[in-house]
């Protein structure tokens, strides 16, 4: 783990490195961004967006929350939101969760105090809605896994009822939702769903999710 000095000094040598190699990259930087896509992920430390996605700075307009949750008194989403669809006319929001979410593990078991708990209501909205299928799972970690893929869709669907993407809709802005679900052991990303300017959820027709990554990955590709 590094120190904040050694923070700063990485920064110096990043900075030193990307001069040397690309003479106009931070005069590029200076001119402005234009991202066409617009991520909404978890907070998770592993989980980098634009490492996963190997995208360059400027490509992804990025919002992280603990449990990638979606509510529409949150300021700091929803004017991100705005900013991304009014401003920057995105055409696509990501809404990516992941395998073995700390804070969906939080939520199915009631835990958390403060701030982190009262956050975490729609998670538990979530644990609530779907406690048949969820609690008919017996491995704990296929479980949460489950939870996240729920969670996901439960989330773009909440996003999709939000004013500012209605609007968009209503306007025939070209936007469309997707849910995504990363999976830690293998780095993998699939889609699980979709809501285009109808305003209809679209499956992608995958299977819920199993303890083999590589099967998921693959089933989840095709």
């Amino acid at each position: 783990m590094k120190t904040i000095r050694e923070l700063i000094l990485s920064n110096k040598t990043w900075s030193a490195e990307m001069q040397e190699r690309k003479k106009d990259y931070f005069a590029q930087q200076t001119s402005g961004q234009s991202p066409e896509i617009m991520w909404i992920g978890g907070s998770d430390s592993r989980v980098s967006p634009q490492n996963i996605t190997q995208t360059r700075p400027g490509e992804l307009f990025i919002h992280r929350n603990l449990a990638n949750l979606v509510y529409e008194t949150d300021d700091n989403l929803m004017a991100d939101v705005q900013h991304a669809i009014e401003d920057f006319e995105i055409a696509h929001i990501v809404l990516c969760g992941h395998y073995g979410c700390s804070g969906l593990q939080t939520a199915m078991t009631g835990g958390g105090s403060g701030h982190v708990h009262s956050w975490l209501a729609a998670a538990r909205e979530v644990f609530a809605k779907h406690r048949a299928e969820l609690e008919g799972i017996e491995d704990q970690s296929k479980r949460l896994n489950r939870m996240a893929e729920l969670n996901v869709r439960e989330q773009l669907i909440r996003l999709s009822k939000t004013d500012t993407v209605r609007a968009a809709f209503a306007r025939g802005q070209d936007l469309t939702l997707h849910g995504f679900i990363y999976d830690l052991r293998n780095g993998r990303l699939a889609e699980l769903l979709e809501i285009g300017r109808s305003g209809e959820l679209s499956e992608i027709g995958i299977p819920p999710m199993t303890s083999d990554p590589d099967a998921v990955g693959e089933a989840r590709a095709a």
